[in-house]
């Protein structure tokens, strides 16, 4: 496994786990860490072993947002022959978010503490999300005279325009349990223990469904609302076909018929 400065990483069977790993700077997002992240969801995606992937951070707090010497270092460079250092900061943060949205694999974080601005965007495209009552989310960007340029389309995406408007514009910051009431996360816990408790549940239930058909799944859920209908219930006929005759199709078929679990499963 590839050594990391801002990271942990490890796996466990058919699970990577991603641990933001700035305990110091509470697991603010730099350019260093955005980088990182790209290059092990890319090695991820590519991993046919790999079929969960969970997100959290180090020591009880998931990310505070994005890092403040990264914005002083980008300041002190004026735009020059490779454009505006504020631009390309910026922009590679939503590269990140929108692979992390695209990864074929099923993504659950564990949010813990901060999860503030850029850790707000991460768990906005989470496919699972799972948070500790105590949480403190927000989009507090306005509040320090900048916009959430990247994370804000995620969250109008997660929550919708109204509620996204009304959080983005008054720089609220909220708990987990006001996270569960607007659809940001999924299930809120009280304590570490119950935590890691909910977190094997989710990893345990999303081991019962086959992986290619997960990941076809996920696919088509992400193009509603940006291809015409037809044309899309059109691909995803043929997904289904493929998917029927296919060796997960045969499989889960034949472990139904037997009464077994399929192969995937076990």
């Amino acid at each position: 496994m590839t050594d990391y400065t801002t990271l942990l990483v490890a796996t466990d069977g058919p699970v990577l786990t991603i641990t933001l790993n700035r305990p110091d700077a509470r697991n603010a997002m730099s350019l260093a860490m955005v980088e990182e992240l790209q290059s092990v969801f890319d090695d991820a995606a590519a991993n046919d072993a790999v079929r969960m992937i969970v997100l959290r951070g180090s020591q009880g707090t998931f990310c505070a947002g994005g890092d403040i010497k990264d914005m002083a270092g980008a300041r002190s460079q004026p735009p020059g022959e490779h454009g505006d250092p504020f631009f390309a900061l910026n922009r590679a943060f939503g590269r990140l978010i929108q692979q992390v949205e695209r990864c074929p694999k099923v993504v659950v974080a564990a949010l813990e503490g901060a999860v503030l601005g850029g850790g707000f965007g991460l768990a906005c495209v989470s496919d699972i999300a799972i948070a500790r009552d105590n949480c403190l989310f927000g989009l507090p960007e306005t509040s320090l005279g900048v916009i959430p340029a990247q994370i804000a389309p995620f969250v109008v995406q997660r929550i919708g325009l109204t509620q996204a408007r009304r959080i983005a514009l008054m720089g609220l910051r909220f708990d987990g349990e006001e996270a569960f009431r607007l659809g940001v996360v999924h299930e809120v816990v009280h304590n570490e223990e119950a935590l890691n408790q909910a977190l094997q549940a989710v990893l345990t239930q999303i081991q019962r469904c086959a992986p290619n058909a997960n990941s076809a799944t996920k696919d088509l859920l992400l193009r509603v609302g940006h291809e015409p209908m037809d044309a899309l219930l059109d691909d995803a006929a043929r997904a289904f076909a493929e998917a029927v005759r296919g060796p997960e199709g045969t499989e889960g078929t034949m472990a139904f018929v037997q009464k077994r679990k399929p192969k995937w499963a076990e």
